[in-house]
């Protein structure tokens, strides 16, 4: 009983302190925006930078609210344009993910496909994104597709290569006992090398999404109607710097939410790692 107490007791101890650290993280957080925000603002109002050159917190403010309902200056409201960088952003992404995760996984652990394809993405990997720019609106257009295509090259390498690392550190003590035991090679790549690697996996995943979202603006140069790319450029165009820094500010929010997503998903696959 008195094992069992306290078990309770250190649980409880180690919640509280968990929720301690949370707070502590949200407040200091708070506060360098706050600070930020602050400095920015006192910047501008006292006339230290030209507000035609940089605009104060509440003119960006007052910018994002009126882009809820308004489709100046680039024909679209805020949501429509978000839709469209998610559509485009997500695509490419996903599609790495699906393409790039298995494809690292199984040269890290074939040989044989390791040697045969190693040599064609190295080729590859060098290359710009924005190198593939002329050739992809050769290939596809400049539809949803095109753009997709170019998040996706910059999203595969880091999949690729983080999947490879990943399944190359697995444990070759995991790796003997499990053939000791009889254990198949599909079989051992399945169960020891798979979740070995996840942690690299889950790394190379969250870099891809940072790639992705930041070529965004470059992939919506494409002949877009809409998205938060086309938005920066029109604001660009019409020298709305408010209407740049609004496009900016979402493209961070979204990617901290989506970079959010992630680390959940990361926590429910790695619990077994995390609880140890």
């Amino acid at each position: 009983m008195n094992e069992k107490q306290n078990l309770e007791a250190k649980l409880q101890s180690w919640n509280q302190k968990q929720k301690k650290e949370t707070m502590e993280y949200v407040f200091l957080s708070a506060a360098g925006i706050f600070t930020v925000l602050f400095v920015w603002q006192a910047v501008v109002i006292t006339g230290m930078v030209n507000e035609r050159v940089l605009p104060a917190p509440t003119t960006i403010l007052e910018t994002l609210i009126y882009k809820f309902g308004n489709k100046a200056p680039d024909g679209n409201v805020l949501s429509v344009n978000v839709l469209a960088s998610l559509q485009v952003a997500l695509s490419g992404f996903l599609s790495a993910i699906v393409i790039g995760v298995p494809l690292g996984l199984v040269m890290g652990w074939w040989t044989y496909a390791d040697r045969f394809i190693r040599p064609i993405f190295e080729l590859v990997r060098p290359v710009p994104p924005i190198a593939w720019i002329p050739l992809v609106v050769v290939w596809m257009g400049v539809g949803l597709k095109a753009k997709a295509l170019i998040i996706f090259f910059t999203a595969f390498v880091p999949c690729v290569i983080n999947s490879y690392t990943g399944i190359k550190l697995t444990s070759k003590t995991l790796i003997d006992v499990s053939r000791t035991f009889g254990a198949p090679n599909y079989e051992i790549f399945w169960k020891v090398g798979v979740p070995s690697a996840l942690p690299m996996v889950f790394a190379g995943i969250r870099v891809a999404l940072g790639n992705s979202w930041s070529t965004l603006v470059a992939a919506e140069m494409l002949a877009a109607s809409a998205g938060l790319g086309y938005m920066i450029q029109i604001g660009r165009t019409v020298a709305r710097p408010d209407i740049v820094i609004v496009g900016m500010v979402v493209i961070g929010a979204i990617g901290a939410v989506l970079s959010l997503i992630l680390s959940r998903a990361e926590k429910y696959f790695l619990r077994w790692k995390v609880n140890r």
